[in-house]
């Protein structure tokens, strides 16, 4: 496992996550949730998941910090951090954790967060093992 990183930078991503869960459109499943991603650059970009009544038609919180991240012109995450209420470490769900590998590498920690604190780091690969994902297409192409 990669080394941790420094508890500046990994509370800067709490925080920001923190709040960005206090923004969450969750009037169905009541399950509030909050991400934070650092870029390379070292910008943070945060998001929240918005629900809506059809269901499919939703966002989750990873997934907007994402599209933030992009928005802004970047395309590379450095670190991930989610999080949702009670004390257990959220995970990404697994569409989010195949959206995430699109920017990430296998090496990429991903914080899986409860409201106390940041909790689990586990690398992308841990996450999603096997991925399929840009570098399987390049690997096609080339073929």
């Amino acid at each position: 496992m990669p080394n941790a990183e420094a508890p500046a930078p990994l509370s800067a991503l709490f925080e920001a996550a923190l709040k960005a869960r206090g923004h969450a459109h969750a009037p169905y499943s009541h399950f509030p949730v909050g991400a934070a991603l650092r870029s390379a650059s070292g910008a943070i970009f945060a998001g929240c998941n918005v629900e809506n009544a059809a269901y499919p038609s939703g966002l989750c919180a990873e997934t907007a910090a994402i599209a933030a991240m992009v928005c802004a012109g970047e395309r590379e995450i450095a670190a991930l951090l989610v999080l949702g209420d009670g004390d257990e470490p959220l995970t990404p769900c697994g569409a989010c954790r195949q959206r995430i590998l699109e920017f990430a590498t296998p090496d990429t920690l991903i914080y899986c967060s409860g409201a106390s604190g940041p909790g689990v780091a586990r690398t992308m690969d841990e996450l999603l093992p096997f991925a399929f994902g840009p570098a399987r297409l390049a690997k096609g192409a080339a073929s």
